[in-house]
């Protein structure tokens, strides 16, 4: 029979104290990244709701056989979300509003950075809208196609940006300069 002492059981306060601070530590060291992280989840998301809704009104375009927009909620801020509709070109007509989407208080679209793009800000109006006609073509006023960006930065930590990007031929885009700087220049 072995005669065991108490030391021998178990781990004592001592040792139990270093595992609660590693544990507390490596903690520490973790929740900034995972923050970021969510962060990043949050700049994902909206961009591809943006995207999801882009498809959905040029889809309407194509089945109705007329103009639909994506416009910000208040005509000059997308920060306050969008919506989408069809345009009216009749006086008296009244825009039927498909989809809406408010915006998010964590995300910022387009901080007046040197980088901010135009906004999809009609050259001939200054309007900040996306047109789509009845062939579903992204098109301005003058009918020129429409190629621009949305820049997204996340209000707690700026340094996070998501590019939105529509291309001349129709092909959207939701980059990350930082990581694809070619795809999203």
């Amino acid at each position: 029979m072995q005669n065991l002492t108490a030391h021998e059981h178990g781990a004592s306060l001592l040792e139990m104290m270093a595992v609660v601070l590693i544990v507390a530590i490596a903690a520490a060291m973790t929740v900034p990244r995972l923050q970021e992280q969510l962060y990043q989840r949050e700049l994902d998301t909206l961009g591809m709701r943006f995207i999801q809704h882009a498809h959905f009104a040029r889809q309407q375009a194509l089945n109705t056989g007329s103009a639909v927009r994506i416009r910000p909620r208040n005509h000059d801020d997308w920060n306050t979300g969008w919506h989408v509709e069809s345009v009216c070109k009749n006086l008296g007509c009244e825009a039927q509003v498909w989809l809406q989407q408010a915006g998010l208080d964590s995300v910022v679209i387009n901080s007046h950075s040197k980088s901010s793009g135009q906004q999809f800000a009609d050259p001939q109006s200054g309007r900040k809208q996306i047109v789509f006609n009845a062939a579903g073509a992204a098109r301005t006023q003058s009918g020129g196609f429409v190629a621009n960006r949305l820049i997204m930065t996340h209000r707690k930590t700026p340094k996070l940006e998501k590019h939105l990007i529509l291309a001349s031929g129709g092909r959207w885009r939701l980059c990350n300069p930082k990581q694809d700087a070619r795809a999203c220049h």
